[in-house]
């Protein structure tokens, strides 16, 4: 489909702006027509409304793009908005972005859809959706700004909203995990501001394409000026990430998140951090990049072996394991896989970190909308329960529910054929032979790192699906002859077991909420070509500085 750049810009801003006069659309009273029989259902049916348009858009956005350029910035923006400082409002889109901001739309129509059947306990629907849709304008803006200024209040927009889903509509624990969570990546985004700024004092500019360019302002930042860029920028793109030591605000924020912030938590806003390096970092400051890659590679690959030590350490028996906490710390370490992929600074390895990211988005949304399903039905997320003889064994009760359970657990260990596999494995290919100068028996030690961290994967996530789909559901026994099985009037009759509680199945509403991102990942696995096509040409053009 062709689309006229005009029409592109409509479809880029549109998609940009709208969520947030849906956000304050929501808040304002519903007119006589819409309001129905329950305002709350109306404001619910708002939010998919709004998300829906959003999702269409994008998706319009991707089919109007010029798939042969992808590494021409399209649908582009750029409208003088703080001379003095020299900010502009820009926005486009080039291969890296697009596929974000479409996952980011589609995540968002997800959780809202799901939502409007499945809402949170918690107050007010209004604020919720509110909340919801300025959540998704700053992660679709993050993703397609391209001023610096710009970028750091897109990144910084979706902290509020975040940390009131957790504190207002989380479960237990939820306002220490929220304060953790606003803290920590507060804390890492003043650093952060300072980064930017140096850049944009000492090349004049806040302009990222115009910075990205070998022969543009960026010659104007000396190698010291770069060192000091990258170590602030990095320290607050590394909290977002998680990366490994600066993540220990994730687990707590998804254990007490509810399922639609823990969905879009993992899918969305871990992406914002890994997409500051790509957009960033690598283009800009290439020689202050160059020095701490092997900093950042070796903080990778520990993070991916901690992570799944971690996970095994909760899914063994009598560890009273949190399945939610579990898939938190599994986060930590694929997003290792994605840090790995940059710091390598080569094409195979960014395109694998790219694809890593987009996966990660596709399979851990899926599984924390199972984890959270399957906490409304039992109650708990507790593996020891749900491993228990009365606990989940989803194939005996809900077999649906268990296969879908097992099918994401399989994705996420990265299972040829399905989209966790290619990001994992171009990512260690790139740590095999990384770019010019950086130690080659560095590199290879890391990926020898995080090929155990596979190995270690496919092990707690195999464990997983064992302890809480396997066992059939338990079935009553014959009932004994009165005062014991040998009719002794002393001997009290033996027990009968209780019945196992049941498991609803898959509902409709789960079907249309979870089934595209199912699709998807297997999808994406079987046709990475598709993917890659947008990704490779932009990321050969980022790193060779514009040309």
């Amino acid at each position: 489909m062709h689309l006229t750049q005009t029409t592109l810009q409509i479809l880029l801003v549109g998609v940009v702006a709208l969520p947030l006069l849906g956000a304050l659309a929501a808040l304002l009273p519903a007119p006589p027509g819409l309001q129905g029989k329950n305002p709350d259902q109306a404001v619910l049916r708002h939010g998919v409304t709004v998300t829906g348009v959003v999702l269409a858009a994008s998706i319009a956005l991707a089919a109007g793009f010029d798939h042969a350029q992808p590494a021409r910035m399209q649908a582009t923006t750029d409208i003088s908005w703080i001379p003095a400082l020299g900010i502009r409002i820009h926005l486009g889109v080039d291969g890296i972005s697009l596929p974000l901001v479409v996952m980011t739309a589609l995540l968002t129509f997800l959780c809202a859809l799901y939502s409007y059947f499945h809402m949170p306990t918690g107050p007010s629907p209004k604020a919720f959706v509110a909340l919801l849709l300025v959540l998704e304008a700053g992660t679709l803006a993050t993703f397609a700004v391209l001023d610096l200024m710009l970028f750091f209040l897109a990144f910084e927009m979706v902290l509020i909203p975040m940390y009131f889903l957790i504190a207002r509509w989380g479960g237990a624990g939820k306002q220490a995990a929220a304060w953790k969570f606003i803290l920590y990546t507060l804390l890492g985004s003043v650093v952060m501001l300072l980064g930017l700024l140096l850049i944009g004092v000492k090349s004049g500019t806040f302009d990222m394409v115009a910075l990205a360019t070998d022969n543009g302002p960026k010659a104007q930042l000396s190698h010291t000026v770069q060192l000091l860029a990258v170590l602030a920028i990095g320290i607050g793109l590394a909290v977002k990430s998680p990366m490994w030591p600066l993540h220990s605000w994730l687990p707590d924020a998804h254990t007490a998140a509810p399922t639609v912030g823990s969905v879009l938590l993992a899918g969305v806003l871990l992406k914002m951090g890994t997409y500051g390096f790509v957009r960033i970092a690598l283009p800009i400051t290439p020689e202050g990049m160059h020095t701490y890659a092997p900093y950042l590679a070796a903080f990778a690959a520990v993070g991916i072996i901690y992570g799944s030590l971690a996970c095994l350490a909760l899914v063994r028996k009598g560890a009273k394991g949190d399945l939610k906490r579990l898939i938190a710390y599994s986060s930590v370490g694929h997003m290792g896989f994605v840090l790995l992929g940059i710091a390598s600074m080569t094409p195979t390895g960014v395109n694998g970190a790219l694809f890593a990211n987009i996966a990660h988005g596709l399979i851990t949304g899926l599984l924390f909308f199972l984890v959270g399903a399957l906490k409304d039905r039992t109650g708990t997320t507790d593996l020891d329960a749900l491993a228990g003889t009365t606990g989940a064994a989803l194939y005996g009760k809900a077999p649906r529910f268990g296969g879908l359970l097992a099918f994401g657990a399989v994705a996420s260990l990265g299972l040829p054929g399905l989209a966790g596999f290619w990001g994992e494995m171009l990512a260690m290919f790139g740590a095999f032979r990384p770019a010019a100068g950086l130690s080659r028996p560095a590199f290879l030690t890391f990926m020898v790192l995080a090929g155990l961290g596979t190995l270690l994967t496919a092990a707690y996530l195999l464990l997983v699906v064992r302890r809480v789909c396997m066992g059939g559901t338990p079935h009553l026994a014959p009932t004994a002859p009165l005062g014991g099985a040998d009719g002794d009037p002393e001997r009290p009759a033996a027990a009968t077991p209780a019945p196992a509680p049941a498991v609803p199945d898959l509902a409709g509403y789960e079907y249309a909420s979870w089934s595209p991102l199912a699709a998807l990942t297997v999808l994406a696995g079987l046709w990475p070509a598709a993917l890659l096509g947008l990704t490779d040409p932009a990321v050969q053009q980022l790193l060779g500085g514009g040309k």
